[in-house]
């Protein structure tokens, strides 16, 4: 593993050297970019382990520990319960491929195969797109099992048909900072000070998508990659749905008058911070997402909007109590930390899309409980 001060050290001179040749000012999603997927060196370009249950330190957590669990290391009822989801979806849209953005450590792709075989669905060919060589790596032991239908991509095909699966993929995305200071719009970027990164402001033409009321000084967040990313879906989905499963609000919530400190955050050993610009490639940087603005994206690119709903819902739709009584206690509470409201279960969110042209049904995951009047 790469001695972590090394790291930042190699990371911060290449980020010194966009800023000198962005003329001195680097917008953060720029920054963010680097920050995270530099070759080598950012955060999901390094080996540094990322995903599991115990921070460093922790009795058994290994060399390094991790930075932070996401649901399919927190519960295997997690994969079971959206692979219920999958198999529905792949029988309404007659297609037989499933595609995953940013599997992690293949936690998910290992339970949704085993359950689909559990399901008796044949056939199914599982097609994982992720920038992360070291990840890849690791998700290739873990799928050794499944080697036979599982392949690796490092960019869309210019079509594609299957379900599209996507859990904490939009909240690594890079976004846009937006301050307002003394009543006036900035964009937030990245410039040195005596050799160091800091923040810089500089005046915009940039708005959030609702107005602020009030004068008072505010950062928020645009996610132009994320609803990017959703056109780019919708022009290569030639037949299929989509599910993308991540934390955040609608935008009603998002751009509240009260949040005005936007919701950029790092991970690192199961902590949280506010600094993005320290020890660079050593922690997880991430936003959250605005599911009004994916539904729209979607929608002007001509996809259908199938549903939006909280976590908690979707996996309980989508049977995540089955097999539960059977468990121990302990299982039992991670399970529960999926839906629970004070944990993982109201704020992570749920939308699916259909493909262009495709037959409005509504999945499985919003029989019950549906949002989409509230985006």
């Amino acid at each position: 593993m790469t001695d972590p001060s090394i790291l930042t050290s190699a990371l911060q001179a290449d980020i010194a050297r966009a800023i000198d040749d962005a003329g001195g000012w680097l917008g953060f999603d720029a920054f963010m970019a680097l920050a995270l997927y530099r070759p080598g060196l950012g955060y999901y370009a390094n080996d540094s382990l990322k995903f599991g249950l115990m921070p460093a330190g922790a009795p058994g957590a290994g060399a390094g520990g991790s930075d932070f669990v996401t649901a399919p290391e927190l519960s295997p009822h997690f994969g079971q319960a959206l692979a219920r989801q999958v198999a529905e979806a792949l029988q309404a849209t007659g297609t037989r491929e499933v595609w995953e953005f940013g599997a992690g450590s293949g936690a998910l792709a290992q339970q949704v195969l085993d359950t689909l075989d559990r399901l008796g669905v044949q056939g199914v060919r599982y097609t994982i797109v992720d920038l992360s060589g070291s990840l890849r790596e690791r998700q290739q032991q873990r799928l050794a099992g499944h080697a036979a239908r599982v392949r690796w991509a490092g960019e869309l095909p210019a079509r594609m048909r299957g379900v599209v699966l996507g859990n904490e993929v939009l909240d690594a995305m890079p976004v846009k900072l937006l301050a307002r200071l003394g009543g006036v719009w900035h964009e937030r970027g990245v410039a040195l000070h005596q050799g160091r990164l800091t923040h810089a402001d500089r005046l915009t033409a940039l708005r959030p998508p609702l107005a602020i009321p009030g004068e008072h000084d505010y950062v928020t967040e645009i996610h132009p990659q994320a609803e990017g990313f959703i056109r780019t879906l919708a022009d290569r989905l030639e037949a299929g749905a989509i599910f993308l499963l991540d934390y955040g609000f609608p935008e009603h919530e998002y751009y509240h008058p009260q949040r005005g400190m936007g919701t950029v955050m790092c991970h690192r050993a199961h902590r949280v911070d506010a600094d993005p610009l320290a020890d660079v490639g050593q922690k997880d940087i991430t936003a959250h997402v605005n599911f009004t603005g994916l539904a729209l994206a979607g929608q002007e690119a001509g996809l259908e909007v199938l549903g939006y709903t909280s976590q908690g819902r979707f996996l309980l739709n989508c049977g995540l109590l089955q097999g539960l009584e059977e468990a121990g206690p302990a299982a039992r509470a991670m399970a529960q930390k999926l839906v629970n409201e004070h944990e993982m279960g109201e704020l992570f969110k749920v939308i699916a899309f259909g493909a262009k042209g495709a037959a409005l049904w509504t999945p499985l995951g919003f029989s019950a409980g549906d949002r989409l009047h509230t985006l």
